[in-house]
């Protein structure tokens, strides 16, 4: 089965505004405010407001003026927008996603916005396009889940970060093993579930690449909210280099 294949055709289609979800109940843009997004932060990221995140890591991150930030996944741009404000004009954010549709979008997002320091990249995250120890701060936001090879993910992550920069993830991770059949659902491999790991080998990849890891905030009532009773939670978590 190719899952890249599987998530790259989902989000195109979202993109292109043929499909509003991903088959979870995580499109519905009432949701973003309640996954960590105010309304004022909504109000200014516009159309770059997909309701596709599953947290808002930049809300907790340690984000400062002119710092380099790399978003895995990013999407239409929102968590991009966001830590732009952060980093001031004397930073950059850089948005990274696998999906030409997306990268379109958020260009255009960036235009309309006037986001004169947020580029985005055409390419994988677990290949990323970017010097070793050249960034300060990473984020991502329920996209890892996604990615078939998670140990290759943080292993980019840790090599493009500078020593003592740091990840900021929010992502779908299991609190119970799935069936044969939900792990080779479709619908479920696109939708932030199937791909996903139990939370303790979750944590565990990334203290094994080499992070110092801290454990911000665990969301269990997601399940219920958006995801129709799996036992999951979103986990917000601080890795250090």
């Amino acid at each position: 089965m190719d899952t890249k294949k599987i998530v790259k055709d989902k989000y195109s289609h979202i993109a292109k505004k043929e499909k509003k979800t991903c088959n979870c109940s995580c499109s519905n843009k009432s949701v973003s405010e309640t996954i960590g997004y105010t309304k004022e932060e909504l109000q200014k990221v516009g159309d770059a407001d997909l309701g596709l995140g599953c947290g808002n890591p930049v809300a907790f991150s340690s984000i400062n003026e002119g710092d380099t930030v790399i978003d895995l996944g990013s999407g239409a741009g929102i968590d991009c927008f966001l830590a732009a404000k952060k980093v001031g004009p004397e930073g950059k954010v850089i948005g990274i996603d696998f999906t030409e549709e997306m990268i379109e979008k958020a260009k255009a997002n960036a235009k309309r916005g006037a986001h004169n320091n947020v580029s985005f990249i055409l390419a994988d995250i677990d290949n990323l396009p970017v010097k070793n120890s050249t960034v300060d701060i990473i984020i991502s936001n329920c996209v890892i889940n996604l990615a078939p090879d998670k140990n290759r993910v943080f292993q980019e992550a840790l090599r493009v970060l500078k020593p003592g920069g740091k990840l900021f993830v929010s992502d779908i991770v299991l609190l119970e093993e799935l069936t044969e059949e939900q792990k080779n659902d479709k619908e479920l491999i696109a939708g932030c579930v199937a791909g996903a790991l139990l939370k303790e080998d979750y944590i565990s990849i990334i203290k094994k690449v080499g992070f110092k890891v801290k454990v911000l905030n665990e969301n269990k009532s997601i399940s219920k909210t958006q995801y129709q009773g799996i036992p999951l939670e979103s986990l917000l978590l601080e890795g250090i280099k």
